[in-house]
C-alpha cells in the first residue's frame, strides 16, 4: 500500500513539473524531438534529419505555439527557422530537415522572386537598363577583373600532339592561369573545312571531364562541324593535383577565369578556323552555372545552352557557383534572370522532372521568354523538358544539345552518331607537365 502511494505521488509530482514547465516562465519549452514527433503524427508525415541536424537535448521555446493546425509548411517554417534549419518535401509523405542553405529556396520563393523581377521592366529599354546594372555588379561582386589582372600574362600553352579520329581530332591544352596553377582541357576539332563555330564547355560536378558522356558530346559536336573545348572543374581531374580545396570562394572566381582565358586564347590563336559570329557556351549542372556566367561576362558569346541548371529558387549548391555574392547584384537576382541577359541571342534550357529544374516549363521559361519578346525574339529561347528523367547529362539531354546547335549554328545532323566517337583514356586526356 505504501509503495503504491509513493509511486502515485511521484507520478503526480512529475505531471505537476511537466505542467509547470509549459508556462510563460519557461518559454513553453519542449524538446524539439518530441515536437517533431507530434507534428509528424498530427499531419501524417515522416521526417528524415540530415546528418548535420542534431536534435539530441535541443529545446524549442514556445513549442506548441509554433504549430499551425491548418498548415504543415508554416509549422515547419516556425520550427526550422528558430534553429537555422530548413525543410524540403521529398517523395510521398517524407520531409527532409537540413541546415539552412543560402543558395537554395522553395519553389514558391522562386515564383515570388520572378514576380518581383518582372515588375522591374515592361519593355526593352527598361530591361536593358537592368541588364547593364547586372553585368556591372556581377563583375564587381565576383571580383573577376582584379583576379584577371593578377593572372599570368603571355606564356606559351602546353599542347599535346593532335590525335585523329573519325571526323574530328583531339588535342590537350594547358594554360598557366596563376603562378603554379593551370587550366587543363581538351580541344575537339571538326575535320570539316571552313570557319567553324566555337563551343566552350565548362564542366560540372561529375566525376571528371574524362567521363564517357563528356567525350561523346564534345566529339559529336565536333563531328557535326564545331570546335569544342572543355576544361577541368577547379580542384577536379588534373586540377586536383594543384588545388587544395574545391569548396572555396576562390573556386567561383577561378572557374570563371578559366573559361574566359580559354575563350580568349581560342579566339586569338585559332582565329583562322573560328567563325566569331558563332561562339557558344554549353555545360551541365555546375557547368550550367558557368555557362550562364560566361555568357554574362563575355559578350563574344553569341549563344548559350545551360543544361539541368537554370532555376529561380536555386543558385547552385557549391561555392564554385555561389561562393561570391553575384546573386545579390541589382538588389537581388536569380539564375533565370542572369540566363536571360544573353537575349536576343539563342538560348537553350534543358530541364527534367528529377531536380530543381522541374519548374522550368511553368516558371523560368515563361519569365525568360517574356524578356526575349522585348526584342521580338521569343522563338530564340527554347526549353526541352524531360519530366521522367533525373539530374544527369544522358543521351536525350545530349540529343537536345545536338538539335539546338544544328539549328542555330547550321551543324551537320547527319553526323550525330555517338558510336563513331573514340573514348580516350584518362592518361590520353591529361597534359604532361
Amino acid at each position: 500500500m505504501k509503495k503504491g502511494y509513493l509511486l502515485g505521488l511521484a507520478i503526480g509530482l512529475l505531471a505537476s513539473v511537466g505542467a509547470q514547465a509549459q508556462t510563460y516562465a519557461t518559454k513553453y519549452s519542449r524538446p524539439v524531438s518530441e515536437v517533431m514527433k507530434d507534428v509528424a503524427q498530427r499531419f501524417g508525415v515522416r521526417f528524415k534529419f540530415d546528418a548535420n541536424v542534431d536534435t539530441a537535448g535541443v529545446q524549442l521555446t514556445y513549442a506548441d505555439f509554433r504549430i499551425r493546425p491548418y498548415s504543415l509548411e508554416q509549422t515547419l517554417d516556425n520550427i526550422c527557422k528558430h534553429f537555422d534549419w530548413n525543410w524540403w518535401k521529398q517523395t510521398g509523405n517524407l520531409y527532409k530537415i537540413k541546415l539552412y542553405e543560402y543558395p537554395r529556396r522553395h519553389e514558391d520563393e522562386g515564383r515570388q522572386m520572378l514576380d518581383w523581377l518582372a515588375k522591374k521592366y515592361s519593355d526593352k529599354a527598361e530591361w536593358e537598363q537592368r541588364r547593364e546594372v547586372l553585368r556591372r555588379e556581377v563583375r564587381q561582386r565576383l571580383e573577376i577583373d582584379s583576379f584577371l589582372d593578377s593572372c599570368v600574362k603571355g606564356g606559351k600553352p602546353i599542347l599535346s600532339k593532335v590525335r585523329k579520329h573519325d571526323g574530328y581530332t583531339t588535342q590537350n591544352i594547358c594554360l598557366e592561369l596563376t603562378p603554379g596553377q593551370h587550366v587543363f582541357g581538351t580541344i575537339y576539332t571538326s575535320l570539316k573545312k571552313g570557319h567553324k563555330p566555337l563551343i566552350v564547355c565548362p564542366d560540372g560536378h561529375w566525376p571528371s571531364r574524362y567521363r564517357d558522356d563528356e567525350q561523346q558530346r564534345l566529339a559529336t559536336l565536333a563531328r557535326m562541324g564545331a570546335i569544342c573545348v572543355d576544361f577541368d572543374l577547379y580542384g577536379y581531374s588534373q586540377s586536383k593535383e594543384e588545388v587544395g580545396d574545391h569548396h572555396s570562394a576562390r573556386a567561383h572566381i577561378y572557374q570563371a577565369a578559366c573559361g574566359l582565358k580559354l575563350l580568349d586564347w581560342m579566339l586569338t590563336n585559332r582565329a583562322k578556323e573560328i567563325d566569331t559570329t558563332r561562339v557558344a557556351a554549353n555545360g551541365g549542372s555546375g557547368g550550367g552555372t558557368h555557362t550562364v556566367l560566361l555568357a554574362l561576362l563575355d559578350r563574344r558569346i553569341t549563344c548559350s545552352a545551360p543544361v539541368v541548371h537554370v532555376a529561380s529558387h536555386f543558385d547552385g549548391g557549391c561555392p564554385c557557383e555561389s561562393g561570391m555574392p553575384v546573386q545579390l547584384a541589382g538588389g537581388g537576382t536569380c539564375e533565370a534572370e542572369l540566363a536571360a541577359l544573353i537575349a536576343p541571342q539563342p538560348l537553350l534550357l534543358v530541364s527534367d522532372g528529377g531536380d530543381w529544374t522541374s519548374t522550368t516549363p511553368e516558371l523560368e521559361f515563361p519569365f525568360i521568354k517574356r524578356i526575349f519578346s522585348f526584342y521580338g525574339a521569343a522563338d530564340k529561347v527554347r526549353n526541352v523538358h524531360l519530366p521522367a528523367e533525373r539530374h544527369d547529362f544522358g543521351p536525350s539531354k545530349r540529343q537536345a544539345v545536338y538539335d539546338f546547335f544544328a539549328d542555330v549554328f547550321g551543324l551537320d545532323r547527319s553526323m550525330i552518331d555517338e558510336s563513331k566517337v573514340t573514348l580516350e583514356t584518362e592518361d590520353q586526356l591529361r597534359t604532361k607537365l
